[in-house]
């Protein structure tokens, strides 16, 4: 296992995170994040912890704990400057504004040579007759076996493990980060670094290159969990995972909602819209779910509560609020830059949630509150049929398309309104149980660091069920 020296001479491993949002400016993959340096700090107290961003500052500012790997820089593992020690102390609503602004100015000039070069590429190639739009197209996706960039490399070959943590990144609607995050494990394991994805949901994905990428690189991962037991084990099966590297686990950020749970029900309905490509709302059916959230929080003499998970670029905040403008009571959103403890706090006043956003659903169901949730595409099939598959009867998935969305909706919205304190019990129960599992996922990926099975060793504050002799299952 690959080690530095502590100021004492003991062993300090190094834990290089993938965090999937190099902006880190959503809140649940933030709330993954926080639970994985936790538990990484339990286990082994002097590791040294890399997490790759875009944003040195911004991370010092949320983990003060963490380092900072960026793909552009030129040193890796580098001692803690003075700059994210101030950034630790100032923290992440200090930090955040300035350090977002420069990233979206440094993003402009690149973004738009890119641009510029493809559409002038394209041109010379129908000029020429070299080429068509569709081999342009698949000359990208083979694009995607190119190496990682040099820092990453150099990042890699001195972790003990590289840990890539939840989301729904490995799929068709991500191509881009599917391949960078493939990219990253194959290159850990041409160097010998052990790998471990955990609390990953897997798919839909169809696209020949990108599944082909996936069955190159997968089977020859360490350690695989699964956050949803309906899609992803069948797919991680067809790719050729092998059943003793794989188990469903649950989301990690479950035990972060968890830990904030209020004793009492809250009175308020959160509420969450997105609109982006991989989720197309339209105006019509954004205008109905505002509509019939109003109307259902009104009769029942219930505040709105906004509550955005994706802040980049302000989607989900800007959405969610144009969605509840005009309502008589309002709770306003949390703060920009909040921890994803506070967002997660915020959940725990209200007594049902409607959600657009996977990770508001699941700071919800974490805490015993039922959640609505509003799909328009495969993608977002998958992922909330897969989290009903994980919580029961507490979820109810209503399309956007199709006949009748204003009835469809008011009906789950009251159901769920009258049926939250049954339902809190079970939810609170089928979170412990996902937060046990996610830890024994956990304890598989630090044994691979080790070098064998650990077992018995507390990862959370109310320690862990030892890991069974036969792995994970």
């Amino acid at each position: 296992m690959t080690t530095v020296t502590g100021p004492s001479g003991e062993a300090r491993p190094r834990i290089l995170i993938e965090n999937s949002e190099y902006w880190l400016r959503n809140n649940g993959d933030l709330a993954m994040l926080t639970i994985t340096i936790e538990r990484i700090r339990s286990r082994w107290p002097d590791a040294r912890i890399g997490v790759l961003t875009d944003s040195p500052a911004l991370l010092a500012a949320y983990f003060p704990a963490a380092e900072a790997i960026t793909v552009t820089g030129t040193a890796t593992w580098n001692d803690r400057g003075l700059s994210a020690m101030v950034a630790g102390r100032l923290g992440p609503r200090s930090v955040g504004p300035p350090a977002i602004a420069r990233l979206r100015t440094s993003a402009i000039v690149p973004q738009h040579a890119h641009a510029l070069r493809h559409k002038l590429h394209v041109l010379r190639s129908l000029a020429s007759g070299s080429i068509s739009p569709e081999l342009e197209a698949d000359e990208q996706d083979a694009s995607s076996n190119r190496p990682a960039p040099p820092p990453v490399v150099a990042a890699v070959r001195s972790s003990s493990l590289v840990l890539a943590l939840g989301g729904g990144y490995l799929t068709d609607a991500d191509p881009a980060q599917t391949r960078r995050v493939l990219g990253l494990l194959e290159c850990a394991i041409r160097h010998g670094v052990p790998t471990a994805l955990l609390g990953q949901g897997l798919g839909p994905l169809d696209h020949p290159p990108l599944r082909a990428r996936a069955a190159d690189v997968l089977p020859r991962t360490g350690y695989i969990g699964l956050r949803e037991g309906r899609r992803g084990p069948e797919l991680a099966a067809a790719l050729g995972v092998p059943p003793d590297r794989r188990a469903v686990t649950g989301d990690d950020a479950i035990e972060l909602a968890y830990s904030v749970r209020a004793a009492l029900t809250g009175r308020a309905i959160g509420v969450c819209l997105r609109d982006t490509d991989y989720f197309p709302t339209g105006d019509e059916p954004a205008r109905i779910v505002g509509e019939v959230v109003k109307r259902t929080a009104g009769e029942h003499s219930a505040p709105l509560a906004a509550i955005p998970i994706a802040e980049y670029r302000a989607q989900d905040r800007r959405t969610t609020l144009q969605l509840i403008r005009g309502y008589s009571e309002v709770i306003a959103p949390p703060a920009r830059f909040a921890h994803p403890r506070a967002v997660a706090s915020r959940v725990s006043g209200c007594r049902i949630v409607v959600t657009g956003a996977y990770h508001l659903a699941v700071f919800a169901l974490s805490q015993g509150i039922p959640a609505v949730v509003l799909t328009s595409s495969t993608y977002y099939d998958d992922k909330f049929h897969g989290l009903a598959g994980m919580f029961g009867d507490g979820v109810t998935v209503v399309p956007l398309n199709g006949d009748g969305l204003r009835t469809r909706l008011a009906d789950a919205v009251e159901a769920a309104w009258t049926q939250a304190p049954a339902l809190r019990a079970p939810l609170l129960a089928a979170a412990r149980v996902q937060i046990d599992l996610s830890r024994k996922g956990f304890r598989c990926a630090a044994a691979l660091a080790a070098g064998h099975q650990e077992s018995g060793v507390p990862d959370g504050p109310e320690g862990a069920t030892p890991l069974l002799a036969s792995g994970p299952r």
